[in-house]
């Protein structure tokens, strides 16, 4: 997004309309964002007592001047695990009651950045809200910065921070003590604002020597001389599909919420249990990919597997079983060794009654060629049957090489190879950064996806395997697991 000069902005030539300086209030939750615009608009504009989740706009005049203010819902306080570590390190840490991560808004709020639509062209002033009776931690620092950054660049020369609840500090202290005591990550906001910030006691608005709201408006025209008189012009369609990816985020989040709330409600019975065979030709990050499904390095990557080995863990409400198993020849099925082709079946055979699902590993940085194709498809079929496409799932590894290209947009490049791979495997796929096991919340997710193959499966909810799989030679294999951590009393049998 661009600054553009507002020296058509100062007014109806012919004189009709006064002035206009235009306000977007952002800030987190109880930060104080309506009292502030209720402060300043001189009046109960907005509703103060009840959580904010759509934009509003209010108008006053000012020593002349026409001032839009608009109340946006509050930003979303990240609640990662490493982040609320990160908090209670913090120099704020001894009000924990007050530094936990408040939930994501909900579908029926919007994001706040909608509310820079609702001044248009655009805001004159940005004003961060942030009240000094809450601990400023790192976490609130980053939110900050994401719903600046999500606005466009140069959001930052535009900015002022507003301190609310000034009323609070100790008798005798300044907020540039305040400031100067809270720790870095506040320092490091009024510093990114050009060091441009306001005190506000909203208890006094009515008052008759409350010089507050002028003296606001003051900082506010110095800022604009900086800038030379421009605003911050709004992108309104990049805005459009920042919210639309927000929602579209949000939706994923409730829907994962549920599946927790329906695993929760089995109480008195055991996890649901979900075997998984790892499949594919060598080098391909399968070890990597059972370690990160598992969240621990159960297997040795790095490495050529040559021996099967079976590992489970509790993962997502589930208990799950997977079997890593050495490579195939991406060449043909012949060039694989016949001793490869029967530690497949066997790891097959280690995952009784029958795997849930097979695992194809394929990364997302190698290209499909129709030999490879054939290949897998012919392994699979020589292995496992004709019937094993029923339970065969496309896992693309080393995720973290797309960066922000949405799988399916990588489906389409790769050709039409990967699309009958794809189709072969009922369009079942999902992708996977292996690079930080433990930590990728799209593991849950792959589960579930499991889970609705299962369930599209019907009676065939699993491939049972087969007595020619089984074999009394057991050099080959090495489990590892005690007998009684078999596969038995499987809810989705």
């Amino acid at each position: 997004m661009a600054a553009v000069s507002s020296a058509s902005d100062t007014g109806d030539p012919r004189g009709r309309h006064p002035p206009e300086r235009r306000l977007l209030i952002l800030g987190g939750p109880q930060s104080g964002k309506t009292s502030t615009a209720n402060s300043i608009l001189g009046d109960e504009v907005f509703d103060s007592g009840t959580e904010t989740t759509h934009s509003n706009v209010g108008q006053t005049e000012i020593y002349g001047r026409r001032v839009t203010v608009v109340d946006t819902p509050p930003w979303a306080i990240p609640s990662d695990p490493d982040d609320n570590a990160e908090a209670d390190s913090n120099d704020n840490a001894g009000a924990e009651s007050d530094n936990q991560p408040q939930p994501p808004p909900s579908l029926d709020s919007e994001g706040p950045c909608m509310g820079a639509i609702l001044c248009p062209p655009g805001p004159h002033a940005i004003l961060l809200v942030v009240s000094i009776t809450q601990p400023f931690t790192d976490i609130q620092r980053r939110a900050a910065e994401e719903q600046l950054g999500a606005l466009g660049g140069g959001t930052w020369r535009y900015s002022m921070v507003v301190f609310t609840g000034v009323d609070k500090l100790p008798k005798g202290v300044f907020i540039e003590e305040h400031i100067a005591n809270t720790g870095e990550a506040l320092q490091w906001l009024v510093e990114r604002c050009g060091s441009r910030y306001h005190a506000f006691d909203n208890t006094r608005k009515e008052t008759e020597d409350n010089t507050q709201v002028p003296e606001l408006m003051e900082k506010v025209e110095e800022m604009i001389t900086d800038n030379q008189g421009w605003y911050f012009e709004v992108n309104e369609l990049i805005l459009l599909e920042e919210e639309q990816a927000r929602r579209a985020l949000e939706e994923e989040r409730m829907r994962m919420e549920e599946h927790a709330r329906q695993r929760e409600q089995m109480i008195g019975g055991p996890p649901r249990e979900l075997r998984l065979l790892l499949l594919g030709w060598k080098g391909v990050g399968k070890s990597s990919v059972g370690n990160s499904i598992l969240g621990r390095r159960y297997f040795e990557s790095g490495q050529e597997t040559d021996l099967c080995l079976r590992r489970q863990a509790l993962v997502s409400g589930r208990r799950v079983t997977i079997v890593d198993t050495p490579g195939w020849d991406w060449f043909s099925v012949r060039r694989t060794p016949k001793r490869i082709r029967q530690e497949s079946q066997r790891g097959a055979a280690l995952l009784r009654p029958g795997p849930h699902t097979l695992l194809l590993v394929l990364p997302v940085v190698s290209s499909l060629t129709a030999r490879k194709r054939r290949t897998l498809l012919a392994h699979i079929e020589t292995l496992f049957g004709d019937s094993a496409c029923l339970h065969t799932m496309v896992l693309f590894s080393c995720g973290d090489w797309l960066g922000r290209t949405p799988i399916e947009e990588h489906i389409l490049r790769g050709g039409r190879e990967l699309q009958r791979l794809l189709e072969y495997c009922g369009n079942y796929y999902h992708v996977l950064d292996s690079k930080t096991p433990g930590k990728d919340r799209s593991v849950s997710v792959l589960l579930d996806k499991i889970e609705e193959m299962i369930r599209e499966n019907g009676d065939k909810a699993f491939l049972p395997i087969q007595t020619e799989w089984l074999s009394e030679e057991s050099s080959y294999s090495s489990d590892n697991t005690e007998p009684e951590d078999d596969c038995r009393g499987c809810q989705l049998q």
